[in-house]
């Protein structure tokens, strides 16, 4: 359950900034709601202390959000036959207008895994697998067409996933030694929900960190701070 205080201080900012430590939490990290504004002050109240009432409320861990989000039903044979269908009619037909690609579609419970494979095959990758992700949309939206149960559909070329996973789990735990040694949070650059995940289920355990999402999509970026 997320934890919920009230926080109370002469001003907002000091009621929050209490409250923050209290939490031992960041205010990326939490939802803020005034329950007594320091201006909305009545006559008869006008002698008495001046005091302003937040009630600060910790958000949803973000791993805990995404598996909610992605929750999908167990795919029946029909749905899978479907899926398979989908997606290699317009593999196929993308294949023929990108010479040298070849595919595979491999169908394991609720997730269809997609290798692509052929001399232009890493030229789909893009910086940072940008043009990959691009091309993984693509390939899930039209995957689950006209689909009640929807598949999670993950698009590879040539083992980039692994070895871009390899490199992010690195990096947050290099960030992470760097925040406990500084007390300072950092913000990496902004990547996509799967990379982000990866970062956020890599430190999701650890006993000092604290990890969220801030910004917008596509700019969405993870935090780094200390417990």
């Amino acid at each position: 359950m997320p934890r919920k205080i009230i926080s109370e201080g002469k001003t907002t900012a000091e009621a929050i900034e209490k409250g923050l430590k209290t939490l031992k939490l960041s205010k990326e990290n939490v939802e803020i709601k005034i329950l007594e504004n320091e201006e909305k002050r009545s006559f008869f109240s006008i002698l008495t202390p001046r005091t302003v009432k937040v009630e600060i409320t910790e958000k949803e861990n973000e791993i805990k959000k995404e598996k909610n989000e992605n929750k999908i039903n167990k795919l029946t044979q029909n749905d899978i036959d479907i899926i398979n269908n989908n997606i290699s009619n317009f593999l196929s037909e993308f294949a023929n207008k990108v010479e040298n690609i070849n595919f595979t579609i491999n169908i394991e419970e609720n997730t269809a895994f997609v290798e692509l494979e052929g001399e232009t095959s890493k030229k789909l990758i893009g910086y940072r697998g940008e043009t990959l992700n691009s091309l993984q949309t693509v390939i899930s939206s039209i995957a689950n067409k006209n689909l009640e149960n929807k598949a999670k559909v993950i698009v590879n070329i040539s083992d980039y996933r692994e070895k871009r996973k390899k490199v992010l789990e690195d990096v947050a735990v290099k960030v992470a030694k760097t925040v406990i040694r500084t007390g300072k949070k950092i913000t990496l650059e902004p990547m996509s929900a799967y990379e982000r995940k990866i970062i956020h289920s890599k430190l999701q355990d650890h006993p000092q960190i604290n990890t969220y999402s801030i910004g917008e999509e596509p700019y969405r970026k993870v935090v780094i701070s200390k417990k």
